[in-house]
């Protein structure tokens, strides 16, 4: 594929943001020494990481002493909802997570549960939504934590986040968020007490992540101690990564209400167009509370592999189901949960410099190839 003008998978990770591009090859420079030494070059890279870890704070709205840079925003994840189900098993080992979560969150479920916990799973209504109140009843008196994601990362259906969180505060439970699909791209509601984000998603490098454990909620690293990282995240941090990150963040904050109306009028006109002129096509997830550059629809008579392949042929990169499964050919268990079509899936994410006549050239390609490919199965539709 010539350039990226036919990049549609911001989803599974944004192209590199022209911030963090120019803060990782300074900070490459002149953040190489260990910042948990006294010397000047260690406490001129101790003070850039001082510096990113503020600034990510000043985006998501709290203290810099409550962020921590990770090694991804997988490992985010398993601290924070192995680390906050640690600290209160003498409250009890009930876990709460909603059945769209992110494979890192139902993992680090499915571990909790082998080693003795017990797990609710909440269902989701045919957009992808947690019911509130089917949230709050899951909720009991030894419930150690609660999951709900901010938005889900393959339909973009926004969480009832902050209904969430009030129950979650009523019954003194802390609620751990996947803020991965939403930061830089729309405000995450508050009231969350552990958050995990992953920089390649908002256009920062791959290998970098963001644990926020707010004060007051109490966390027990489930690793072995180490004395770096607050003794929170173990081993030597990636300070250019999390220079970078931090630069990337910030700057996808600025752009961030301008980006969101120009992206979500292309995935309406994408909403549109493909129910339009794609037979028997189920365009899925919340039409309106979604994130504003991701749309995910399937086809019938179609398999998502066949279509993908397809596409990247004329240049297109998509994806199809989670981005996370998707060498293992299991129908996503995000779809299956929401009871819609699972089969010939495309998730369509728009990254921050598409232009118009990327989608326009998309949508033009889109109905003559999934024709053709049912065609080959024999499949004629008016």
């Amino acid at each position: 594929m010539a350039g990226s003008s036919g990049y549609l998978d911001a989803a599974s990770t944004e192209p590199p943001h022209p911030a963090a591009r120019a803060a990782l090859l300074e900070a490459l420079d002149s953040a190489w020494a260990d910042p948990a030494r006294l010397y000047g070059t260690a406490r001129g890279t101790r003070i850039l990481l001082d510096r990113a870890r503020a600034r990510v704070a000043g985006v998501l709205g709290v203290r810099a002493d409550e962020v921590s840079f990770t090694s991804s925003g997988t490992q985010a994840v398993h601290l924070a909802v192995l680390g906050g189900l640690r600290a209160r098993r003498r409250v009890g080992s009930h876990l709460v997570v909603s059945a769209v979560e992110h494979s890192s969150v139902l993992h680090a479920a499915e571990l909790h549960e082998r080693d003795g916990g017990e797990v609710t799973v909440v269902g989701v209504d045919r957009a992808g939504r947690v019911d509130p109140a089917e949230f709050a009843a899951a909720l009991r008196p030894d419930t150690a934590l609660a999951c709900l994601q901010s938005a889900n990362h393959e339909v973009g259906t926004l969480q009832p986040l902050a209904e969430a969180a009030e129950h979650c505060r009523a019954a003194r439970v802390p609620l751990c968020t996947d803020a991965a699909q939403s930061l830089g791209r729309a405000d995450v509601p508050p009231g969350w007490s552990l958050l995990a984000g992953s920089a390649h998603k908002w256009g920062g490098p791959a290998g970098v992540g963001v644990l926020v454990i707010r004060k007051g909620t109490r966390w027990r690293s489930p690793l072995p101690d180490d004395e770096r990282g607050a003794r929170r995240v173990p081993g030597f941090e990636n300070v250019p990564g999390a220079v970078a990150a931090a630069a990337a963040l910030k700057a996808r904050h600025v752009d961030m209400a301008a980006d969101a109306a120009r992206l979500s009028a292309l995935v309406e006109r994408i909403r549109a167009e493909v129910a339009r002129t794609v037979p028997d096509v189920e365009v899925v997830g919340d039409p309106v509370r979604r994130l504003p550059h991701l749309v995910t629809f399937s086809c019938l008579y179609v398999e998502g592999e066949a279509l993908l392949t397809e596409l990247d042929r004329l240049g297109f990169a998509v994806s199809s189901g989670s981005s996370c499964t998707a060498d293992t050919l299991r129908p996503s268990h995000v779809l299956e949960a929401m009871g819609v079509l699972t089969h010939g899936n495309v998730r369509v994410s728009l990254p921050r410099d598409v232009e118009a006549a990327d989608v326009e050239r998309f949508l033009s390609v889109l109905p003559g190839t999934v024709a053709r490919l049912r065609g080959d199965l024999g499949v004629t539709l008016p």
